[in-house]
């Protein structure tokens, strides 16, 4: 009798596991149902829908059925594949946080239409399936093949993953900026729209979709053996099959990709959502995740037309800004761990030796600052200015370098000083949404504040980057601010603050266009008035770190020795990251988001052999000036006569700099 009472009890737990998702299933796919048939009704009167099917009616009749039906379907399927590439993906690398997205499969696709629509146009003729493809396999080839380093730590694989978006992301904002007239509407594409036009496209996508998932059901039996131990020994040959699986994933992405959009963290949603309902085995969670993110995807989109009156907003923003919560939860119920890096702790000592290191960095400051002033292309080819033509020039071009000089050393000591306070060396503004948290702010002074001017534009950039900092740092304290950790939660509020600056982009106020080479990191708009401004910031910004110095440095002997020998660790931190905040505040307010001036230039000053803390932060100070005016520099000269924001040249470099270092480490 207990025999039978305890295997009816684990029969109920097992019913009422897979119920649970059948459930969610469901609910999501019925809601969505159910929104259609409200949309369509608005449309096209439930009297009239025989008159649909039969191909006849009005405009108001083709609408629905070439555009309103087609894109319910689209739905469906988009979300249906996303969910089951995010699903194989995260078996094969034995990573709950893989999806398209942190892959950076989106961002490859992104770059390789980009490049496809302006220079190999021919290649798009069968449609966009080709280019998208490519593109995601070259970024995810690069991912785990840096990842392989690591054994394909879960944390590690994901990380790179979001750098590689960060990187070919700003490579492909580069390219929209260089070639707006051909790639504007990549920008709606780029949202996630699953506006249809018929259903030429989504009767192929399913066709093309259906053969690509057929490959995975055919791999499930080898994809479920890799869970076991041993499971080469057992005639599985594990690398032909996460070779094929993940090739296979990339397919169902670009496949997505090409035909409605980047559409990120919708499969990681749903496959968090499937494990949470009860779908814990191979075969569950490939029917339960497609079929909850169909759901999501396609509930999202008709709840959009029922509520937006008429304004299209992207479907694929709105599942963002739902499905990165997500991930900020599951980062949270991650276990406690501690950071690894071990810093300097002689806070106040300059350092015997680095004389020389600062002698050479002032030098190539000076000389930085010369060849961008002096040397560039013009309308008689490449020539050093002089006289009169220096004159003419200075008034342009000092005040952007200058921007770009203070900015560089500004955000250079806030990535120091990141580093030393979470003790990890990948630390910056960038990778913790600082940034892009200023940035939004920005853009919403821009449209809703257009009177506040530059005093009180930095005051509320400063606020956003120190909201920011907070909400990273509180959400990272479970895992004592664990390198991994805290850097996948800023890449995640990243994300969240990229979607909502998307919506605002989206809605195509002409404001906007002149933005967005701010939003690039762009020096364009500094004037003689507000270089000045920006001098006299960073020069009083020099002095903020020195204060704290004791304490950063007593602070990497860990929390405990810290305490014991007199610091108030709470009132330390915060005092550190309002620092930080003004820091990039100010820098962003001048050459807006983007740049890895902040992740490279401490990594470059330890290089030089500036170790302790006083000189690191000054060092890195030194390094950040030159490597933004070359940056600065080549923007302005490389693709003359159009330019390239400073800040896209900077994240380049920074990407390429990331790789090098994830592969050394």
């Amino acid at each position: 009798m207990p025999e039978a009472r305890l295997a009816a009890s684990g029969s109920v737990r097992i019913i009422g596991r897979m119920s649970g998702w059948i459930i969610v299933s469901a609910v999501l796919v019925g809601l969505a149902a159910a929104l259609f048939l409200l949309n369509l009704s608005r449309q096209v009167p439930p009297a009239g829908w025989p008159v649909l099917l039969a191909g006849a009616g009005d405009l108001r009749a083709i609408m629905a059925r070439d555009g309103l039906a087609p894109r319910f379907c689209a739905g469906l399927l988009g979300g249906g594949a996303l969910g089951l590439a995010s699903v194989v993906l995260q078996q094969v690398l034995r990573n709950p946080l893989a999806e398209p997205g942190t892959l950076g499969i989106f961002a490859g696709a992104k770059c390789a239409i980009a490049a496809s629509i302006i220079w190999a146009p021919g290649l798009l003729a069968l449609g966009w399936d080709l280019p998208a493809l490519a593109g995601g396999i070259g970024v995810a080839a690069i991912v785990l093949l840096l990842s392989a380093r690591s054994d394909f730590a879960p944390t590690t694989v994901t990380l790179i993953g979001l750098i590689a978006s960060l990187a070919f992301g700003a490579l492909g904002t580069m390219l929209v900026l260089t070639h707006f007239d051909a790639l504007s509407d990549l920008y709606i594409w780029e949202a996630g729209s699953l506006i249809q036009n018929g259903w030429g496209t989504v009767l192929a996508l399913a066709l093309k979709l259906g053969l690509v998932s057929l490959a995975i059901l055919l791999l499930m039996r080898p994809l479920s053996a890799m869970q076991i131990e041993g499971a080469e020994q057992l005639g599985v040959r594990t690398s032909l099959v996460r070779g094929a699986t993940i090739l296979a994933a990339v397919g169902l992405s670009a496949l997505v990709a090409s035909t409605v959009g980047l559409i990120s963290f919708l499969g990681l949603a749903s496959a968090a959502i499937a494990r949470g309902a009860g779908a814990r085995r191979l075969p569950a969670r490939l029917v339960a995740a497609p079929l909850i993110a169909a759901g999501l995807l396609a509930l999202t989109d008709q709840a959009l037309l029922a509520l937006a009156g008429g304004i299209e907003i992207p479907a694929g923003i709105t599942v963002m800004l739902l499905s990165v919560p997500l991930l900020l939860w599951m980062l949270q119920r991650a276990p406690a761990g501690t950071s690894a890096l071990a810093m300097a702790a002689e806070p106040m000592r300059l350092q015997l030796g680095t004389a020389s290191a600062f002698i050479g960095l002032g030098a190539a400051l000076v000389v930085s600052f010369a060849l961008a002033a002096t040397f560039g292309p013009g309308p008689d080819g490449w020539q050093f200015a002089q006289g009169v033509l220096f004159a003419e020039l200075s008034i342009w071009r000092l005040p952007r370098i200058t921007a770009a000089c203070c900015a560089g050393a500004m955000l250079a000591m806030a990535g120091s000083l990141l580093q030393r306070l979470t003790r990890n060396e990948m630390a910056s503004p960038e990778l913790l949404g600082i940034s892009s948290g200023t940035a939004l702010m920005l853009l919403v002074a821009t449209l809703f504040l257009p009177g506040l001017d530059r005093y009180g534009t930095a005051a509320l950039s400063c606020l956003a980057c120190l909201a920011i900092l907070a909400c990273v740092l509180w959400l990272g304290r479970r895992s004592a601010f664990a390198p991994d950790h805290l850097l996948l939660i800023g890449a995640g509020l990243g994300a969240l603050l990229a979607s909502l600056l998307s919506i605002l982009l989206v809605i195509g106020d002409p404001r906007i266009l002149r933005v967005i080479g701010w939003l690039s990191g762009s020096t364009y708009s500094v004037d003689a008035a507000e270089a000045r401004a920006i001098a006299l910031a960073t020069a009083s910004a020099l002095l903020l770190p020195l204060p704290l110095l004791r304490w950063i440095g007593l602070m990497q002997l860990g929390e405990p020795v810290g305490r014991s020998l007199g610091v108030p660790i709470a009132g330390a931190r915060l005092a550190v990251v309002l620092v930080v905040a003004v820091l990039t505040g100010v820098a962003t307010l001048f050459v807006g988001p983007l740049s890895f001036v902040g992740l490279m230039a401490p990594h470059l000053a330890r290089l030089l052999g500036i170790r302790t803390a006083l000189a690191e932060i000054y060092g890195s100070a030194l390094v950040g000036a030159v490597l933004m005016i070359l940056a600065d520099w080549a923007g302005r000269t490389i693709a003359f006569p159009w330019q390239i924001p400073a800040g896209l040249i900077a994240t380049g470099l920074g990407g390429a700099y990331f790789i090098v270092a994830s592969w050394k480490r």
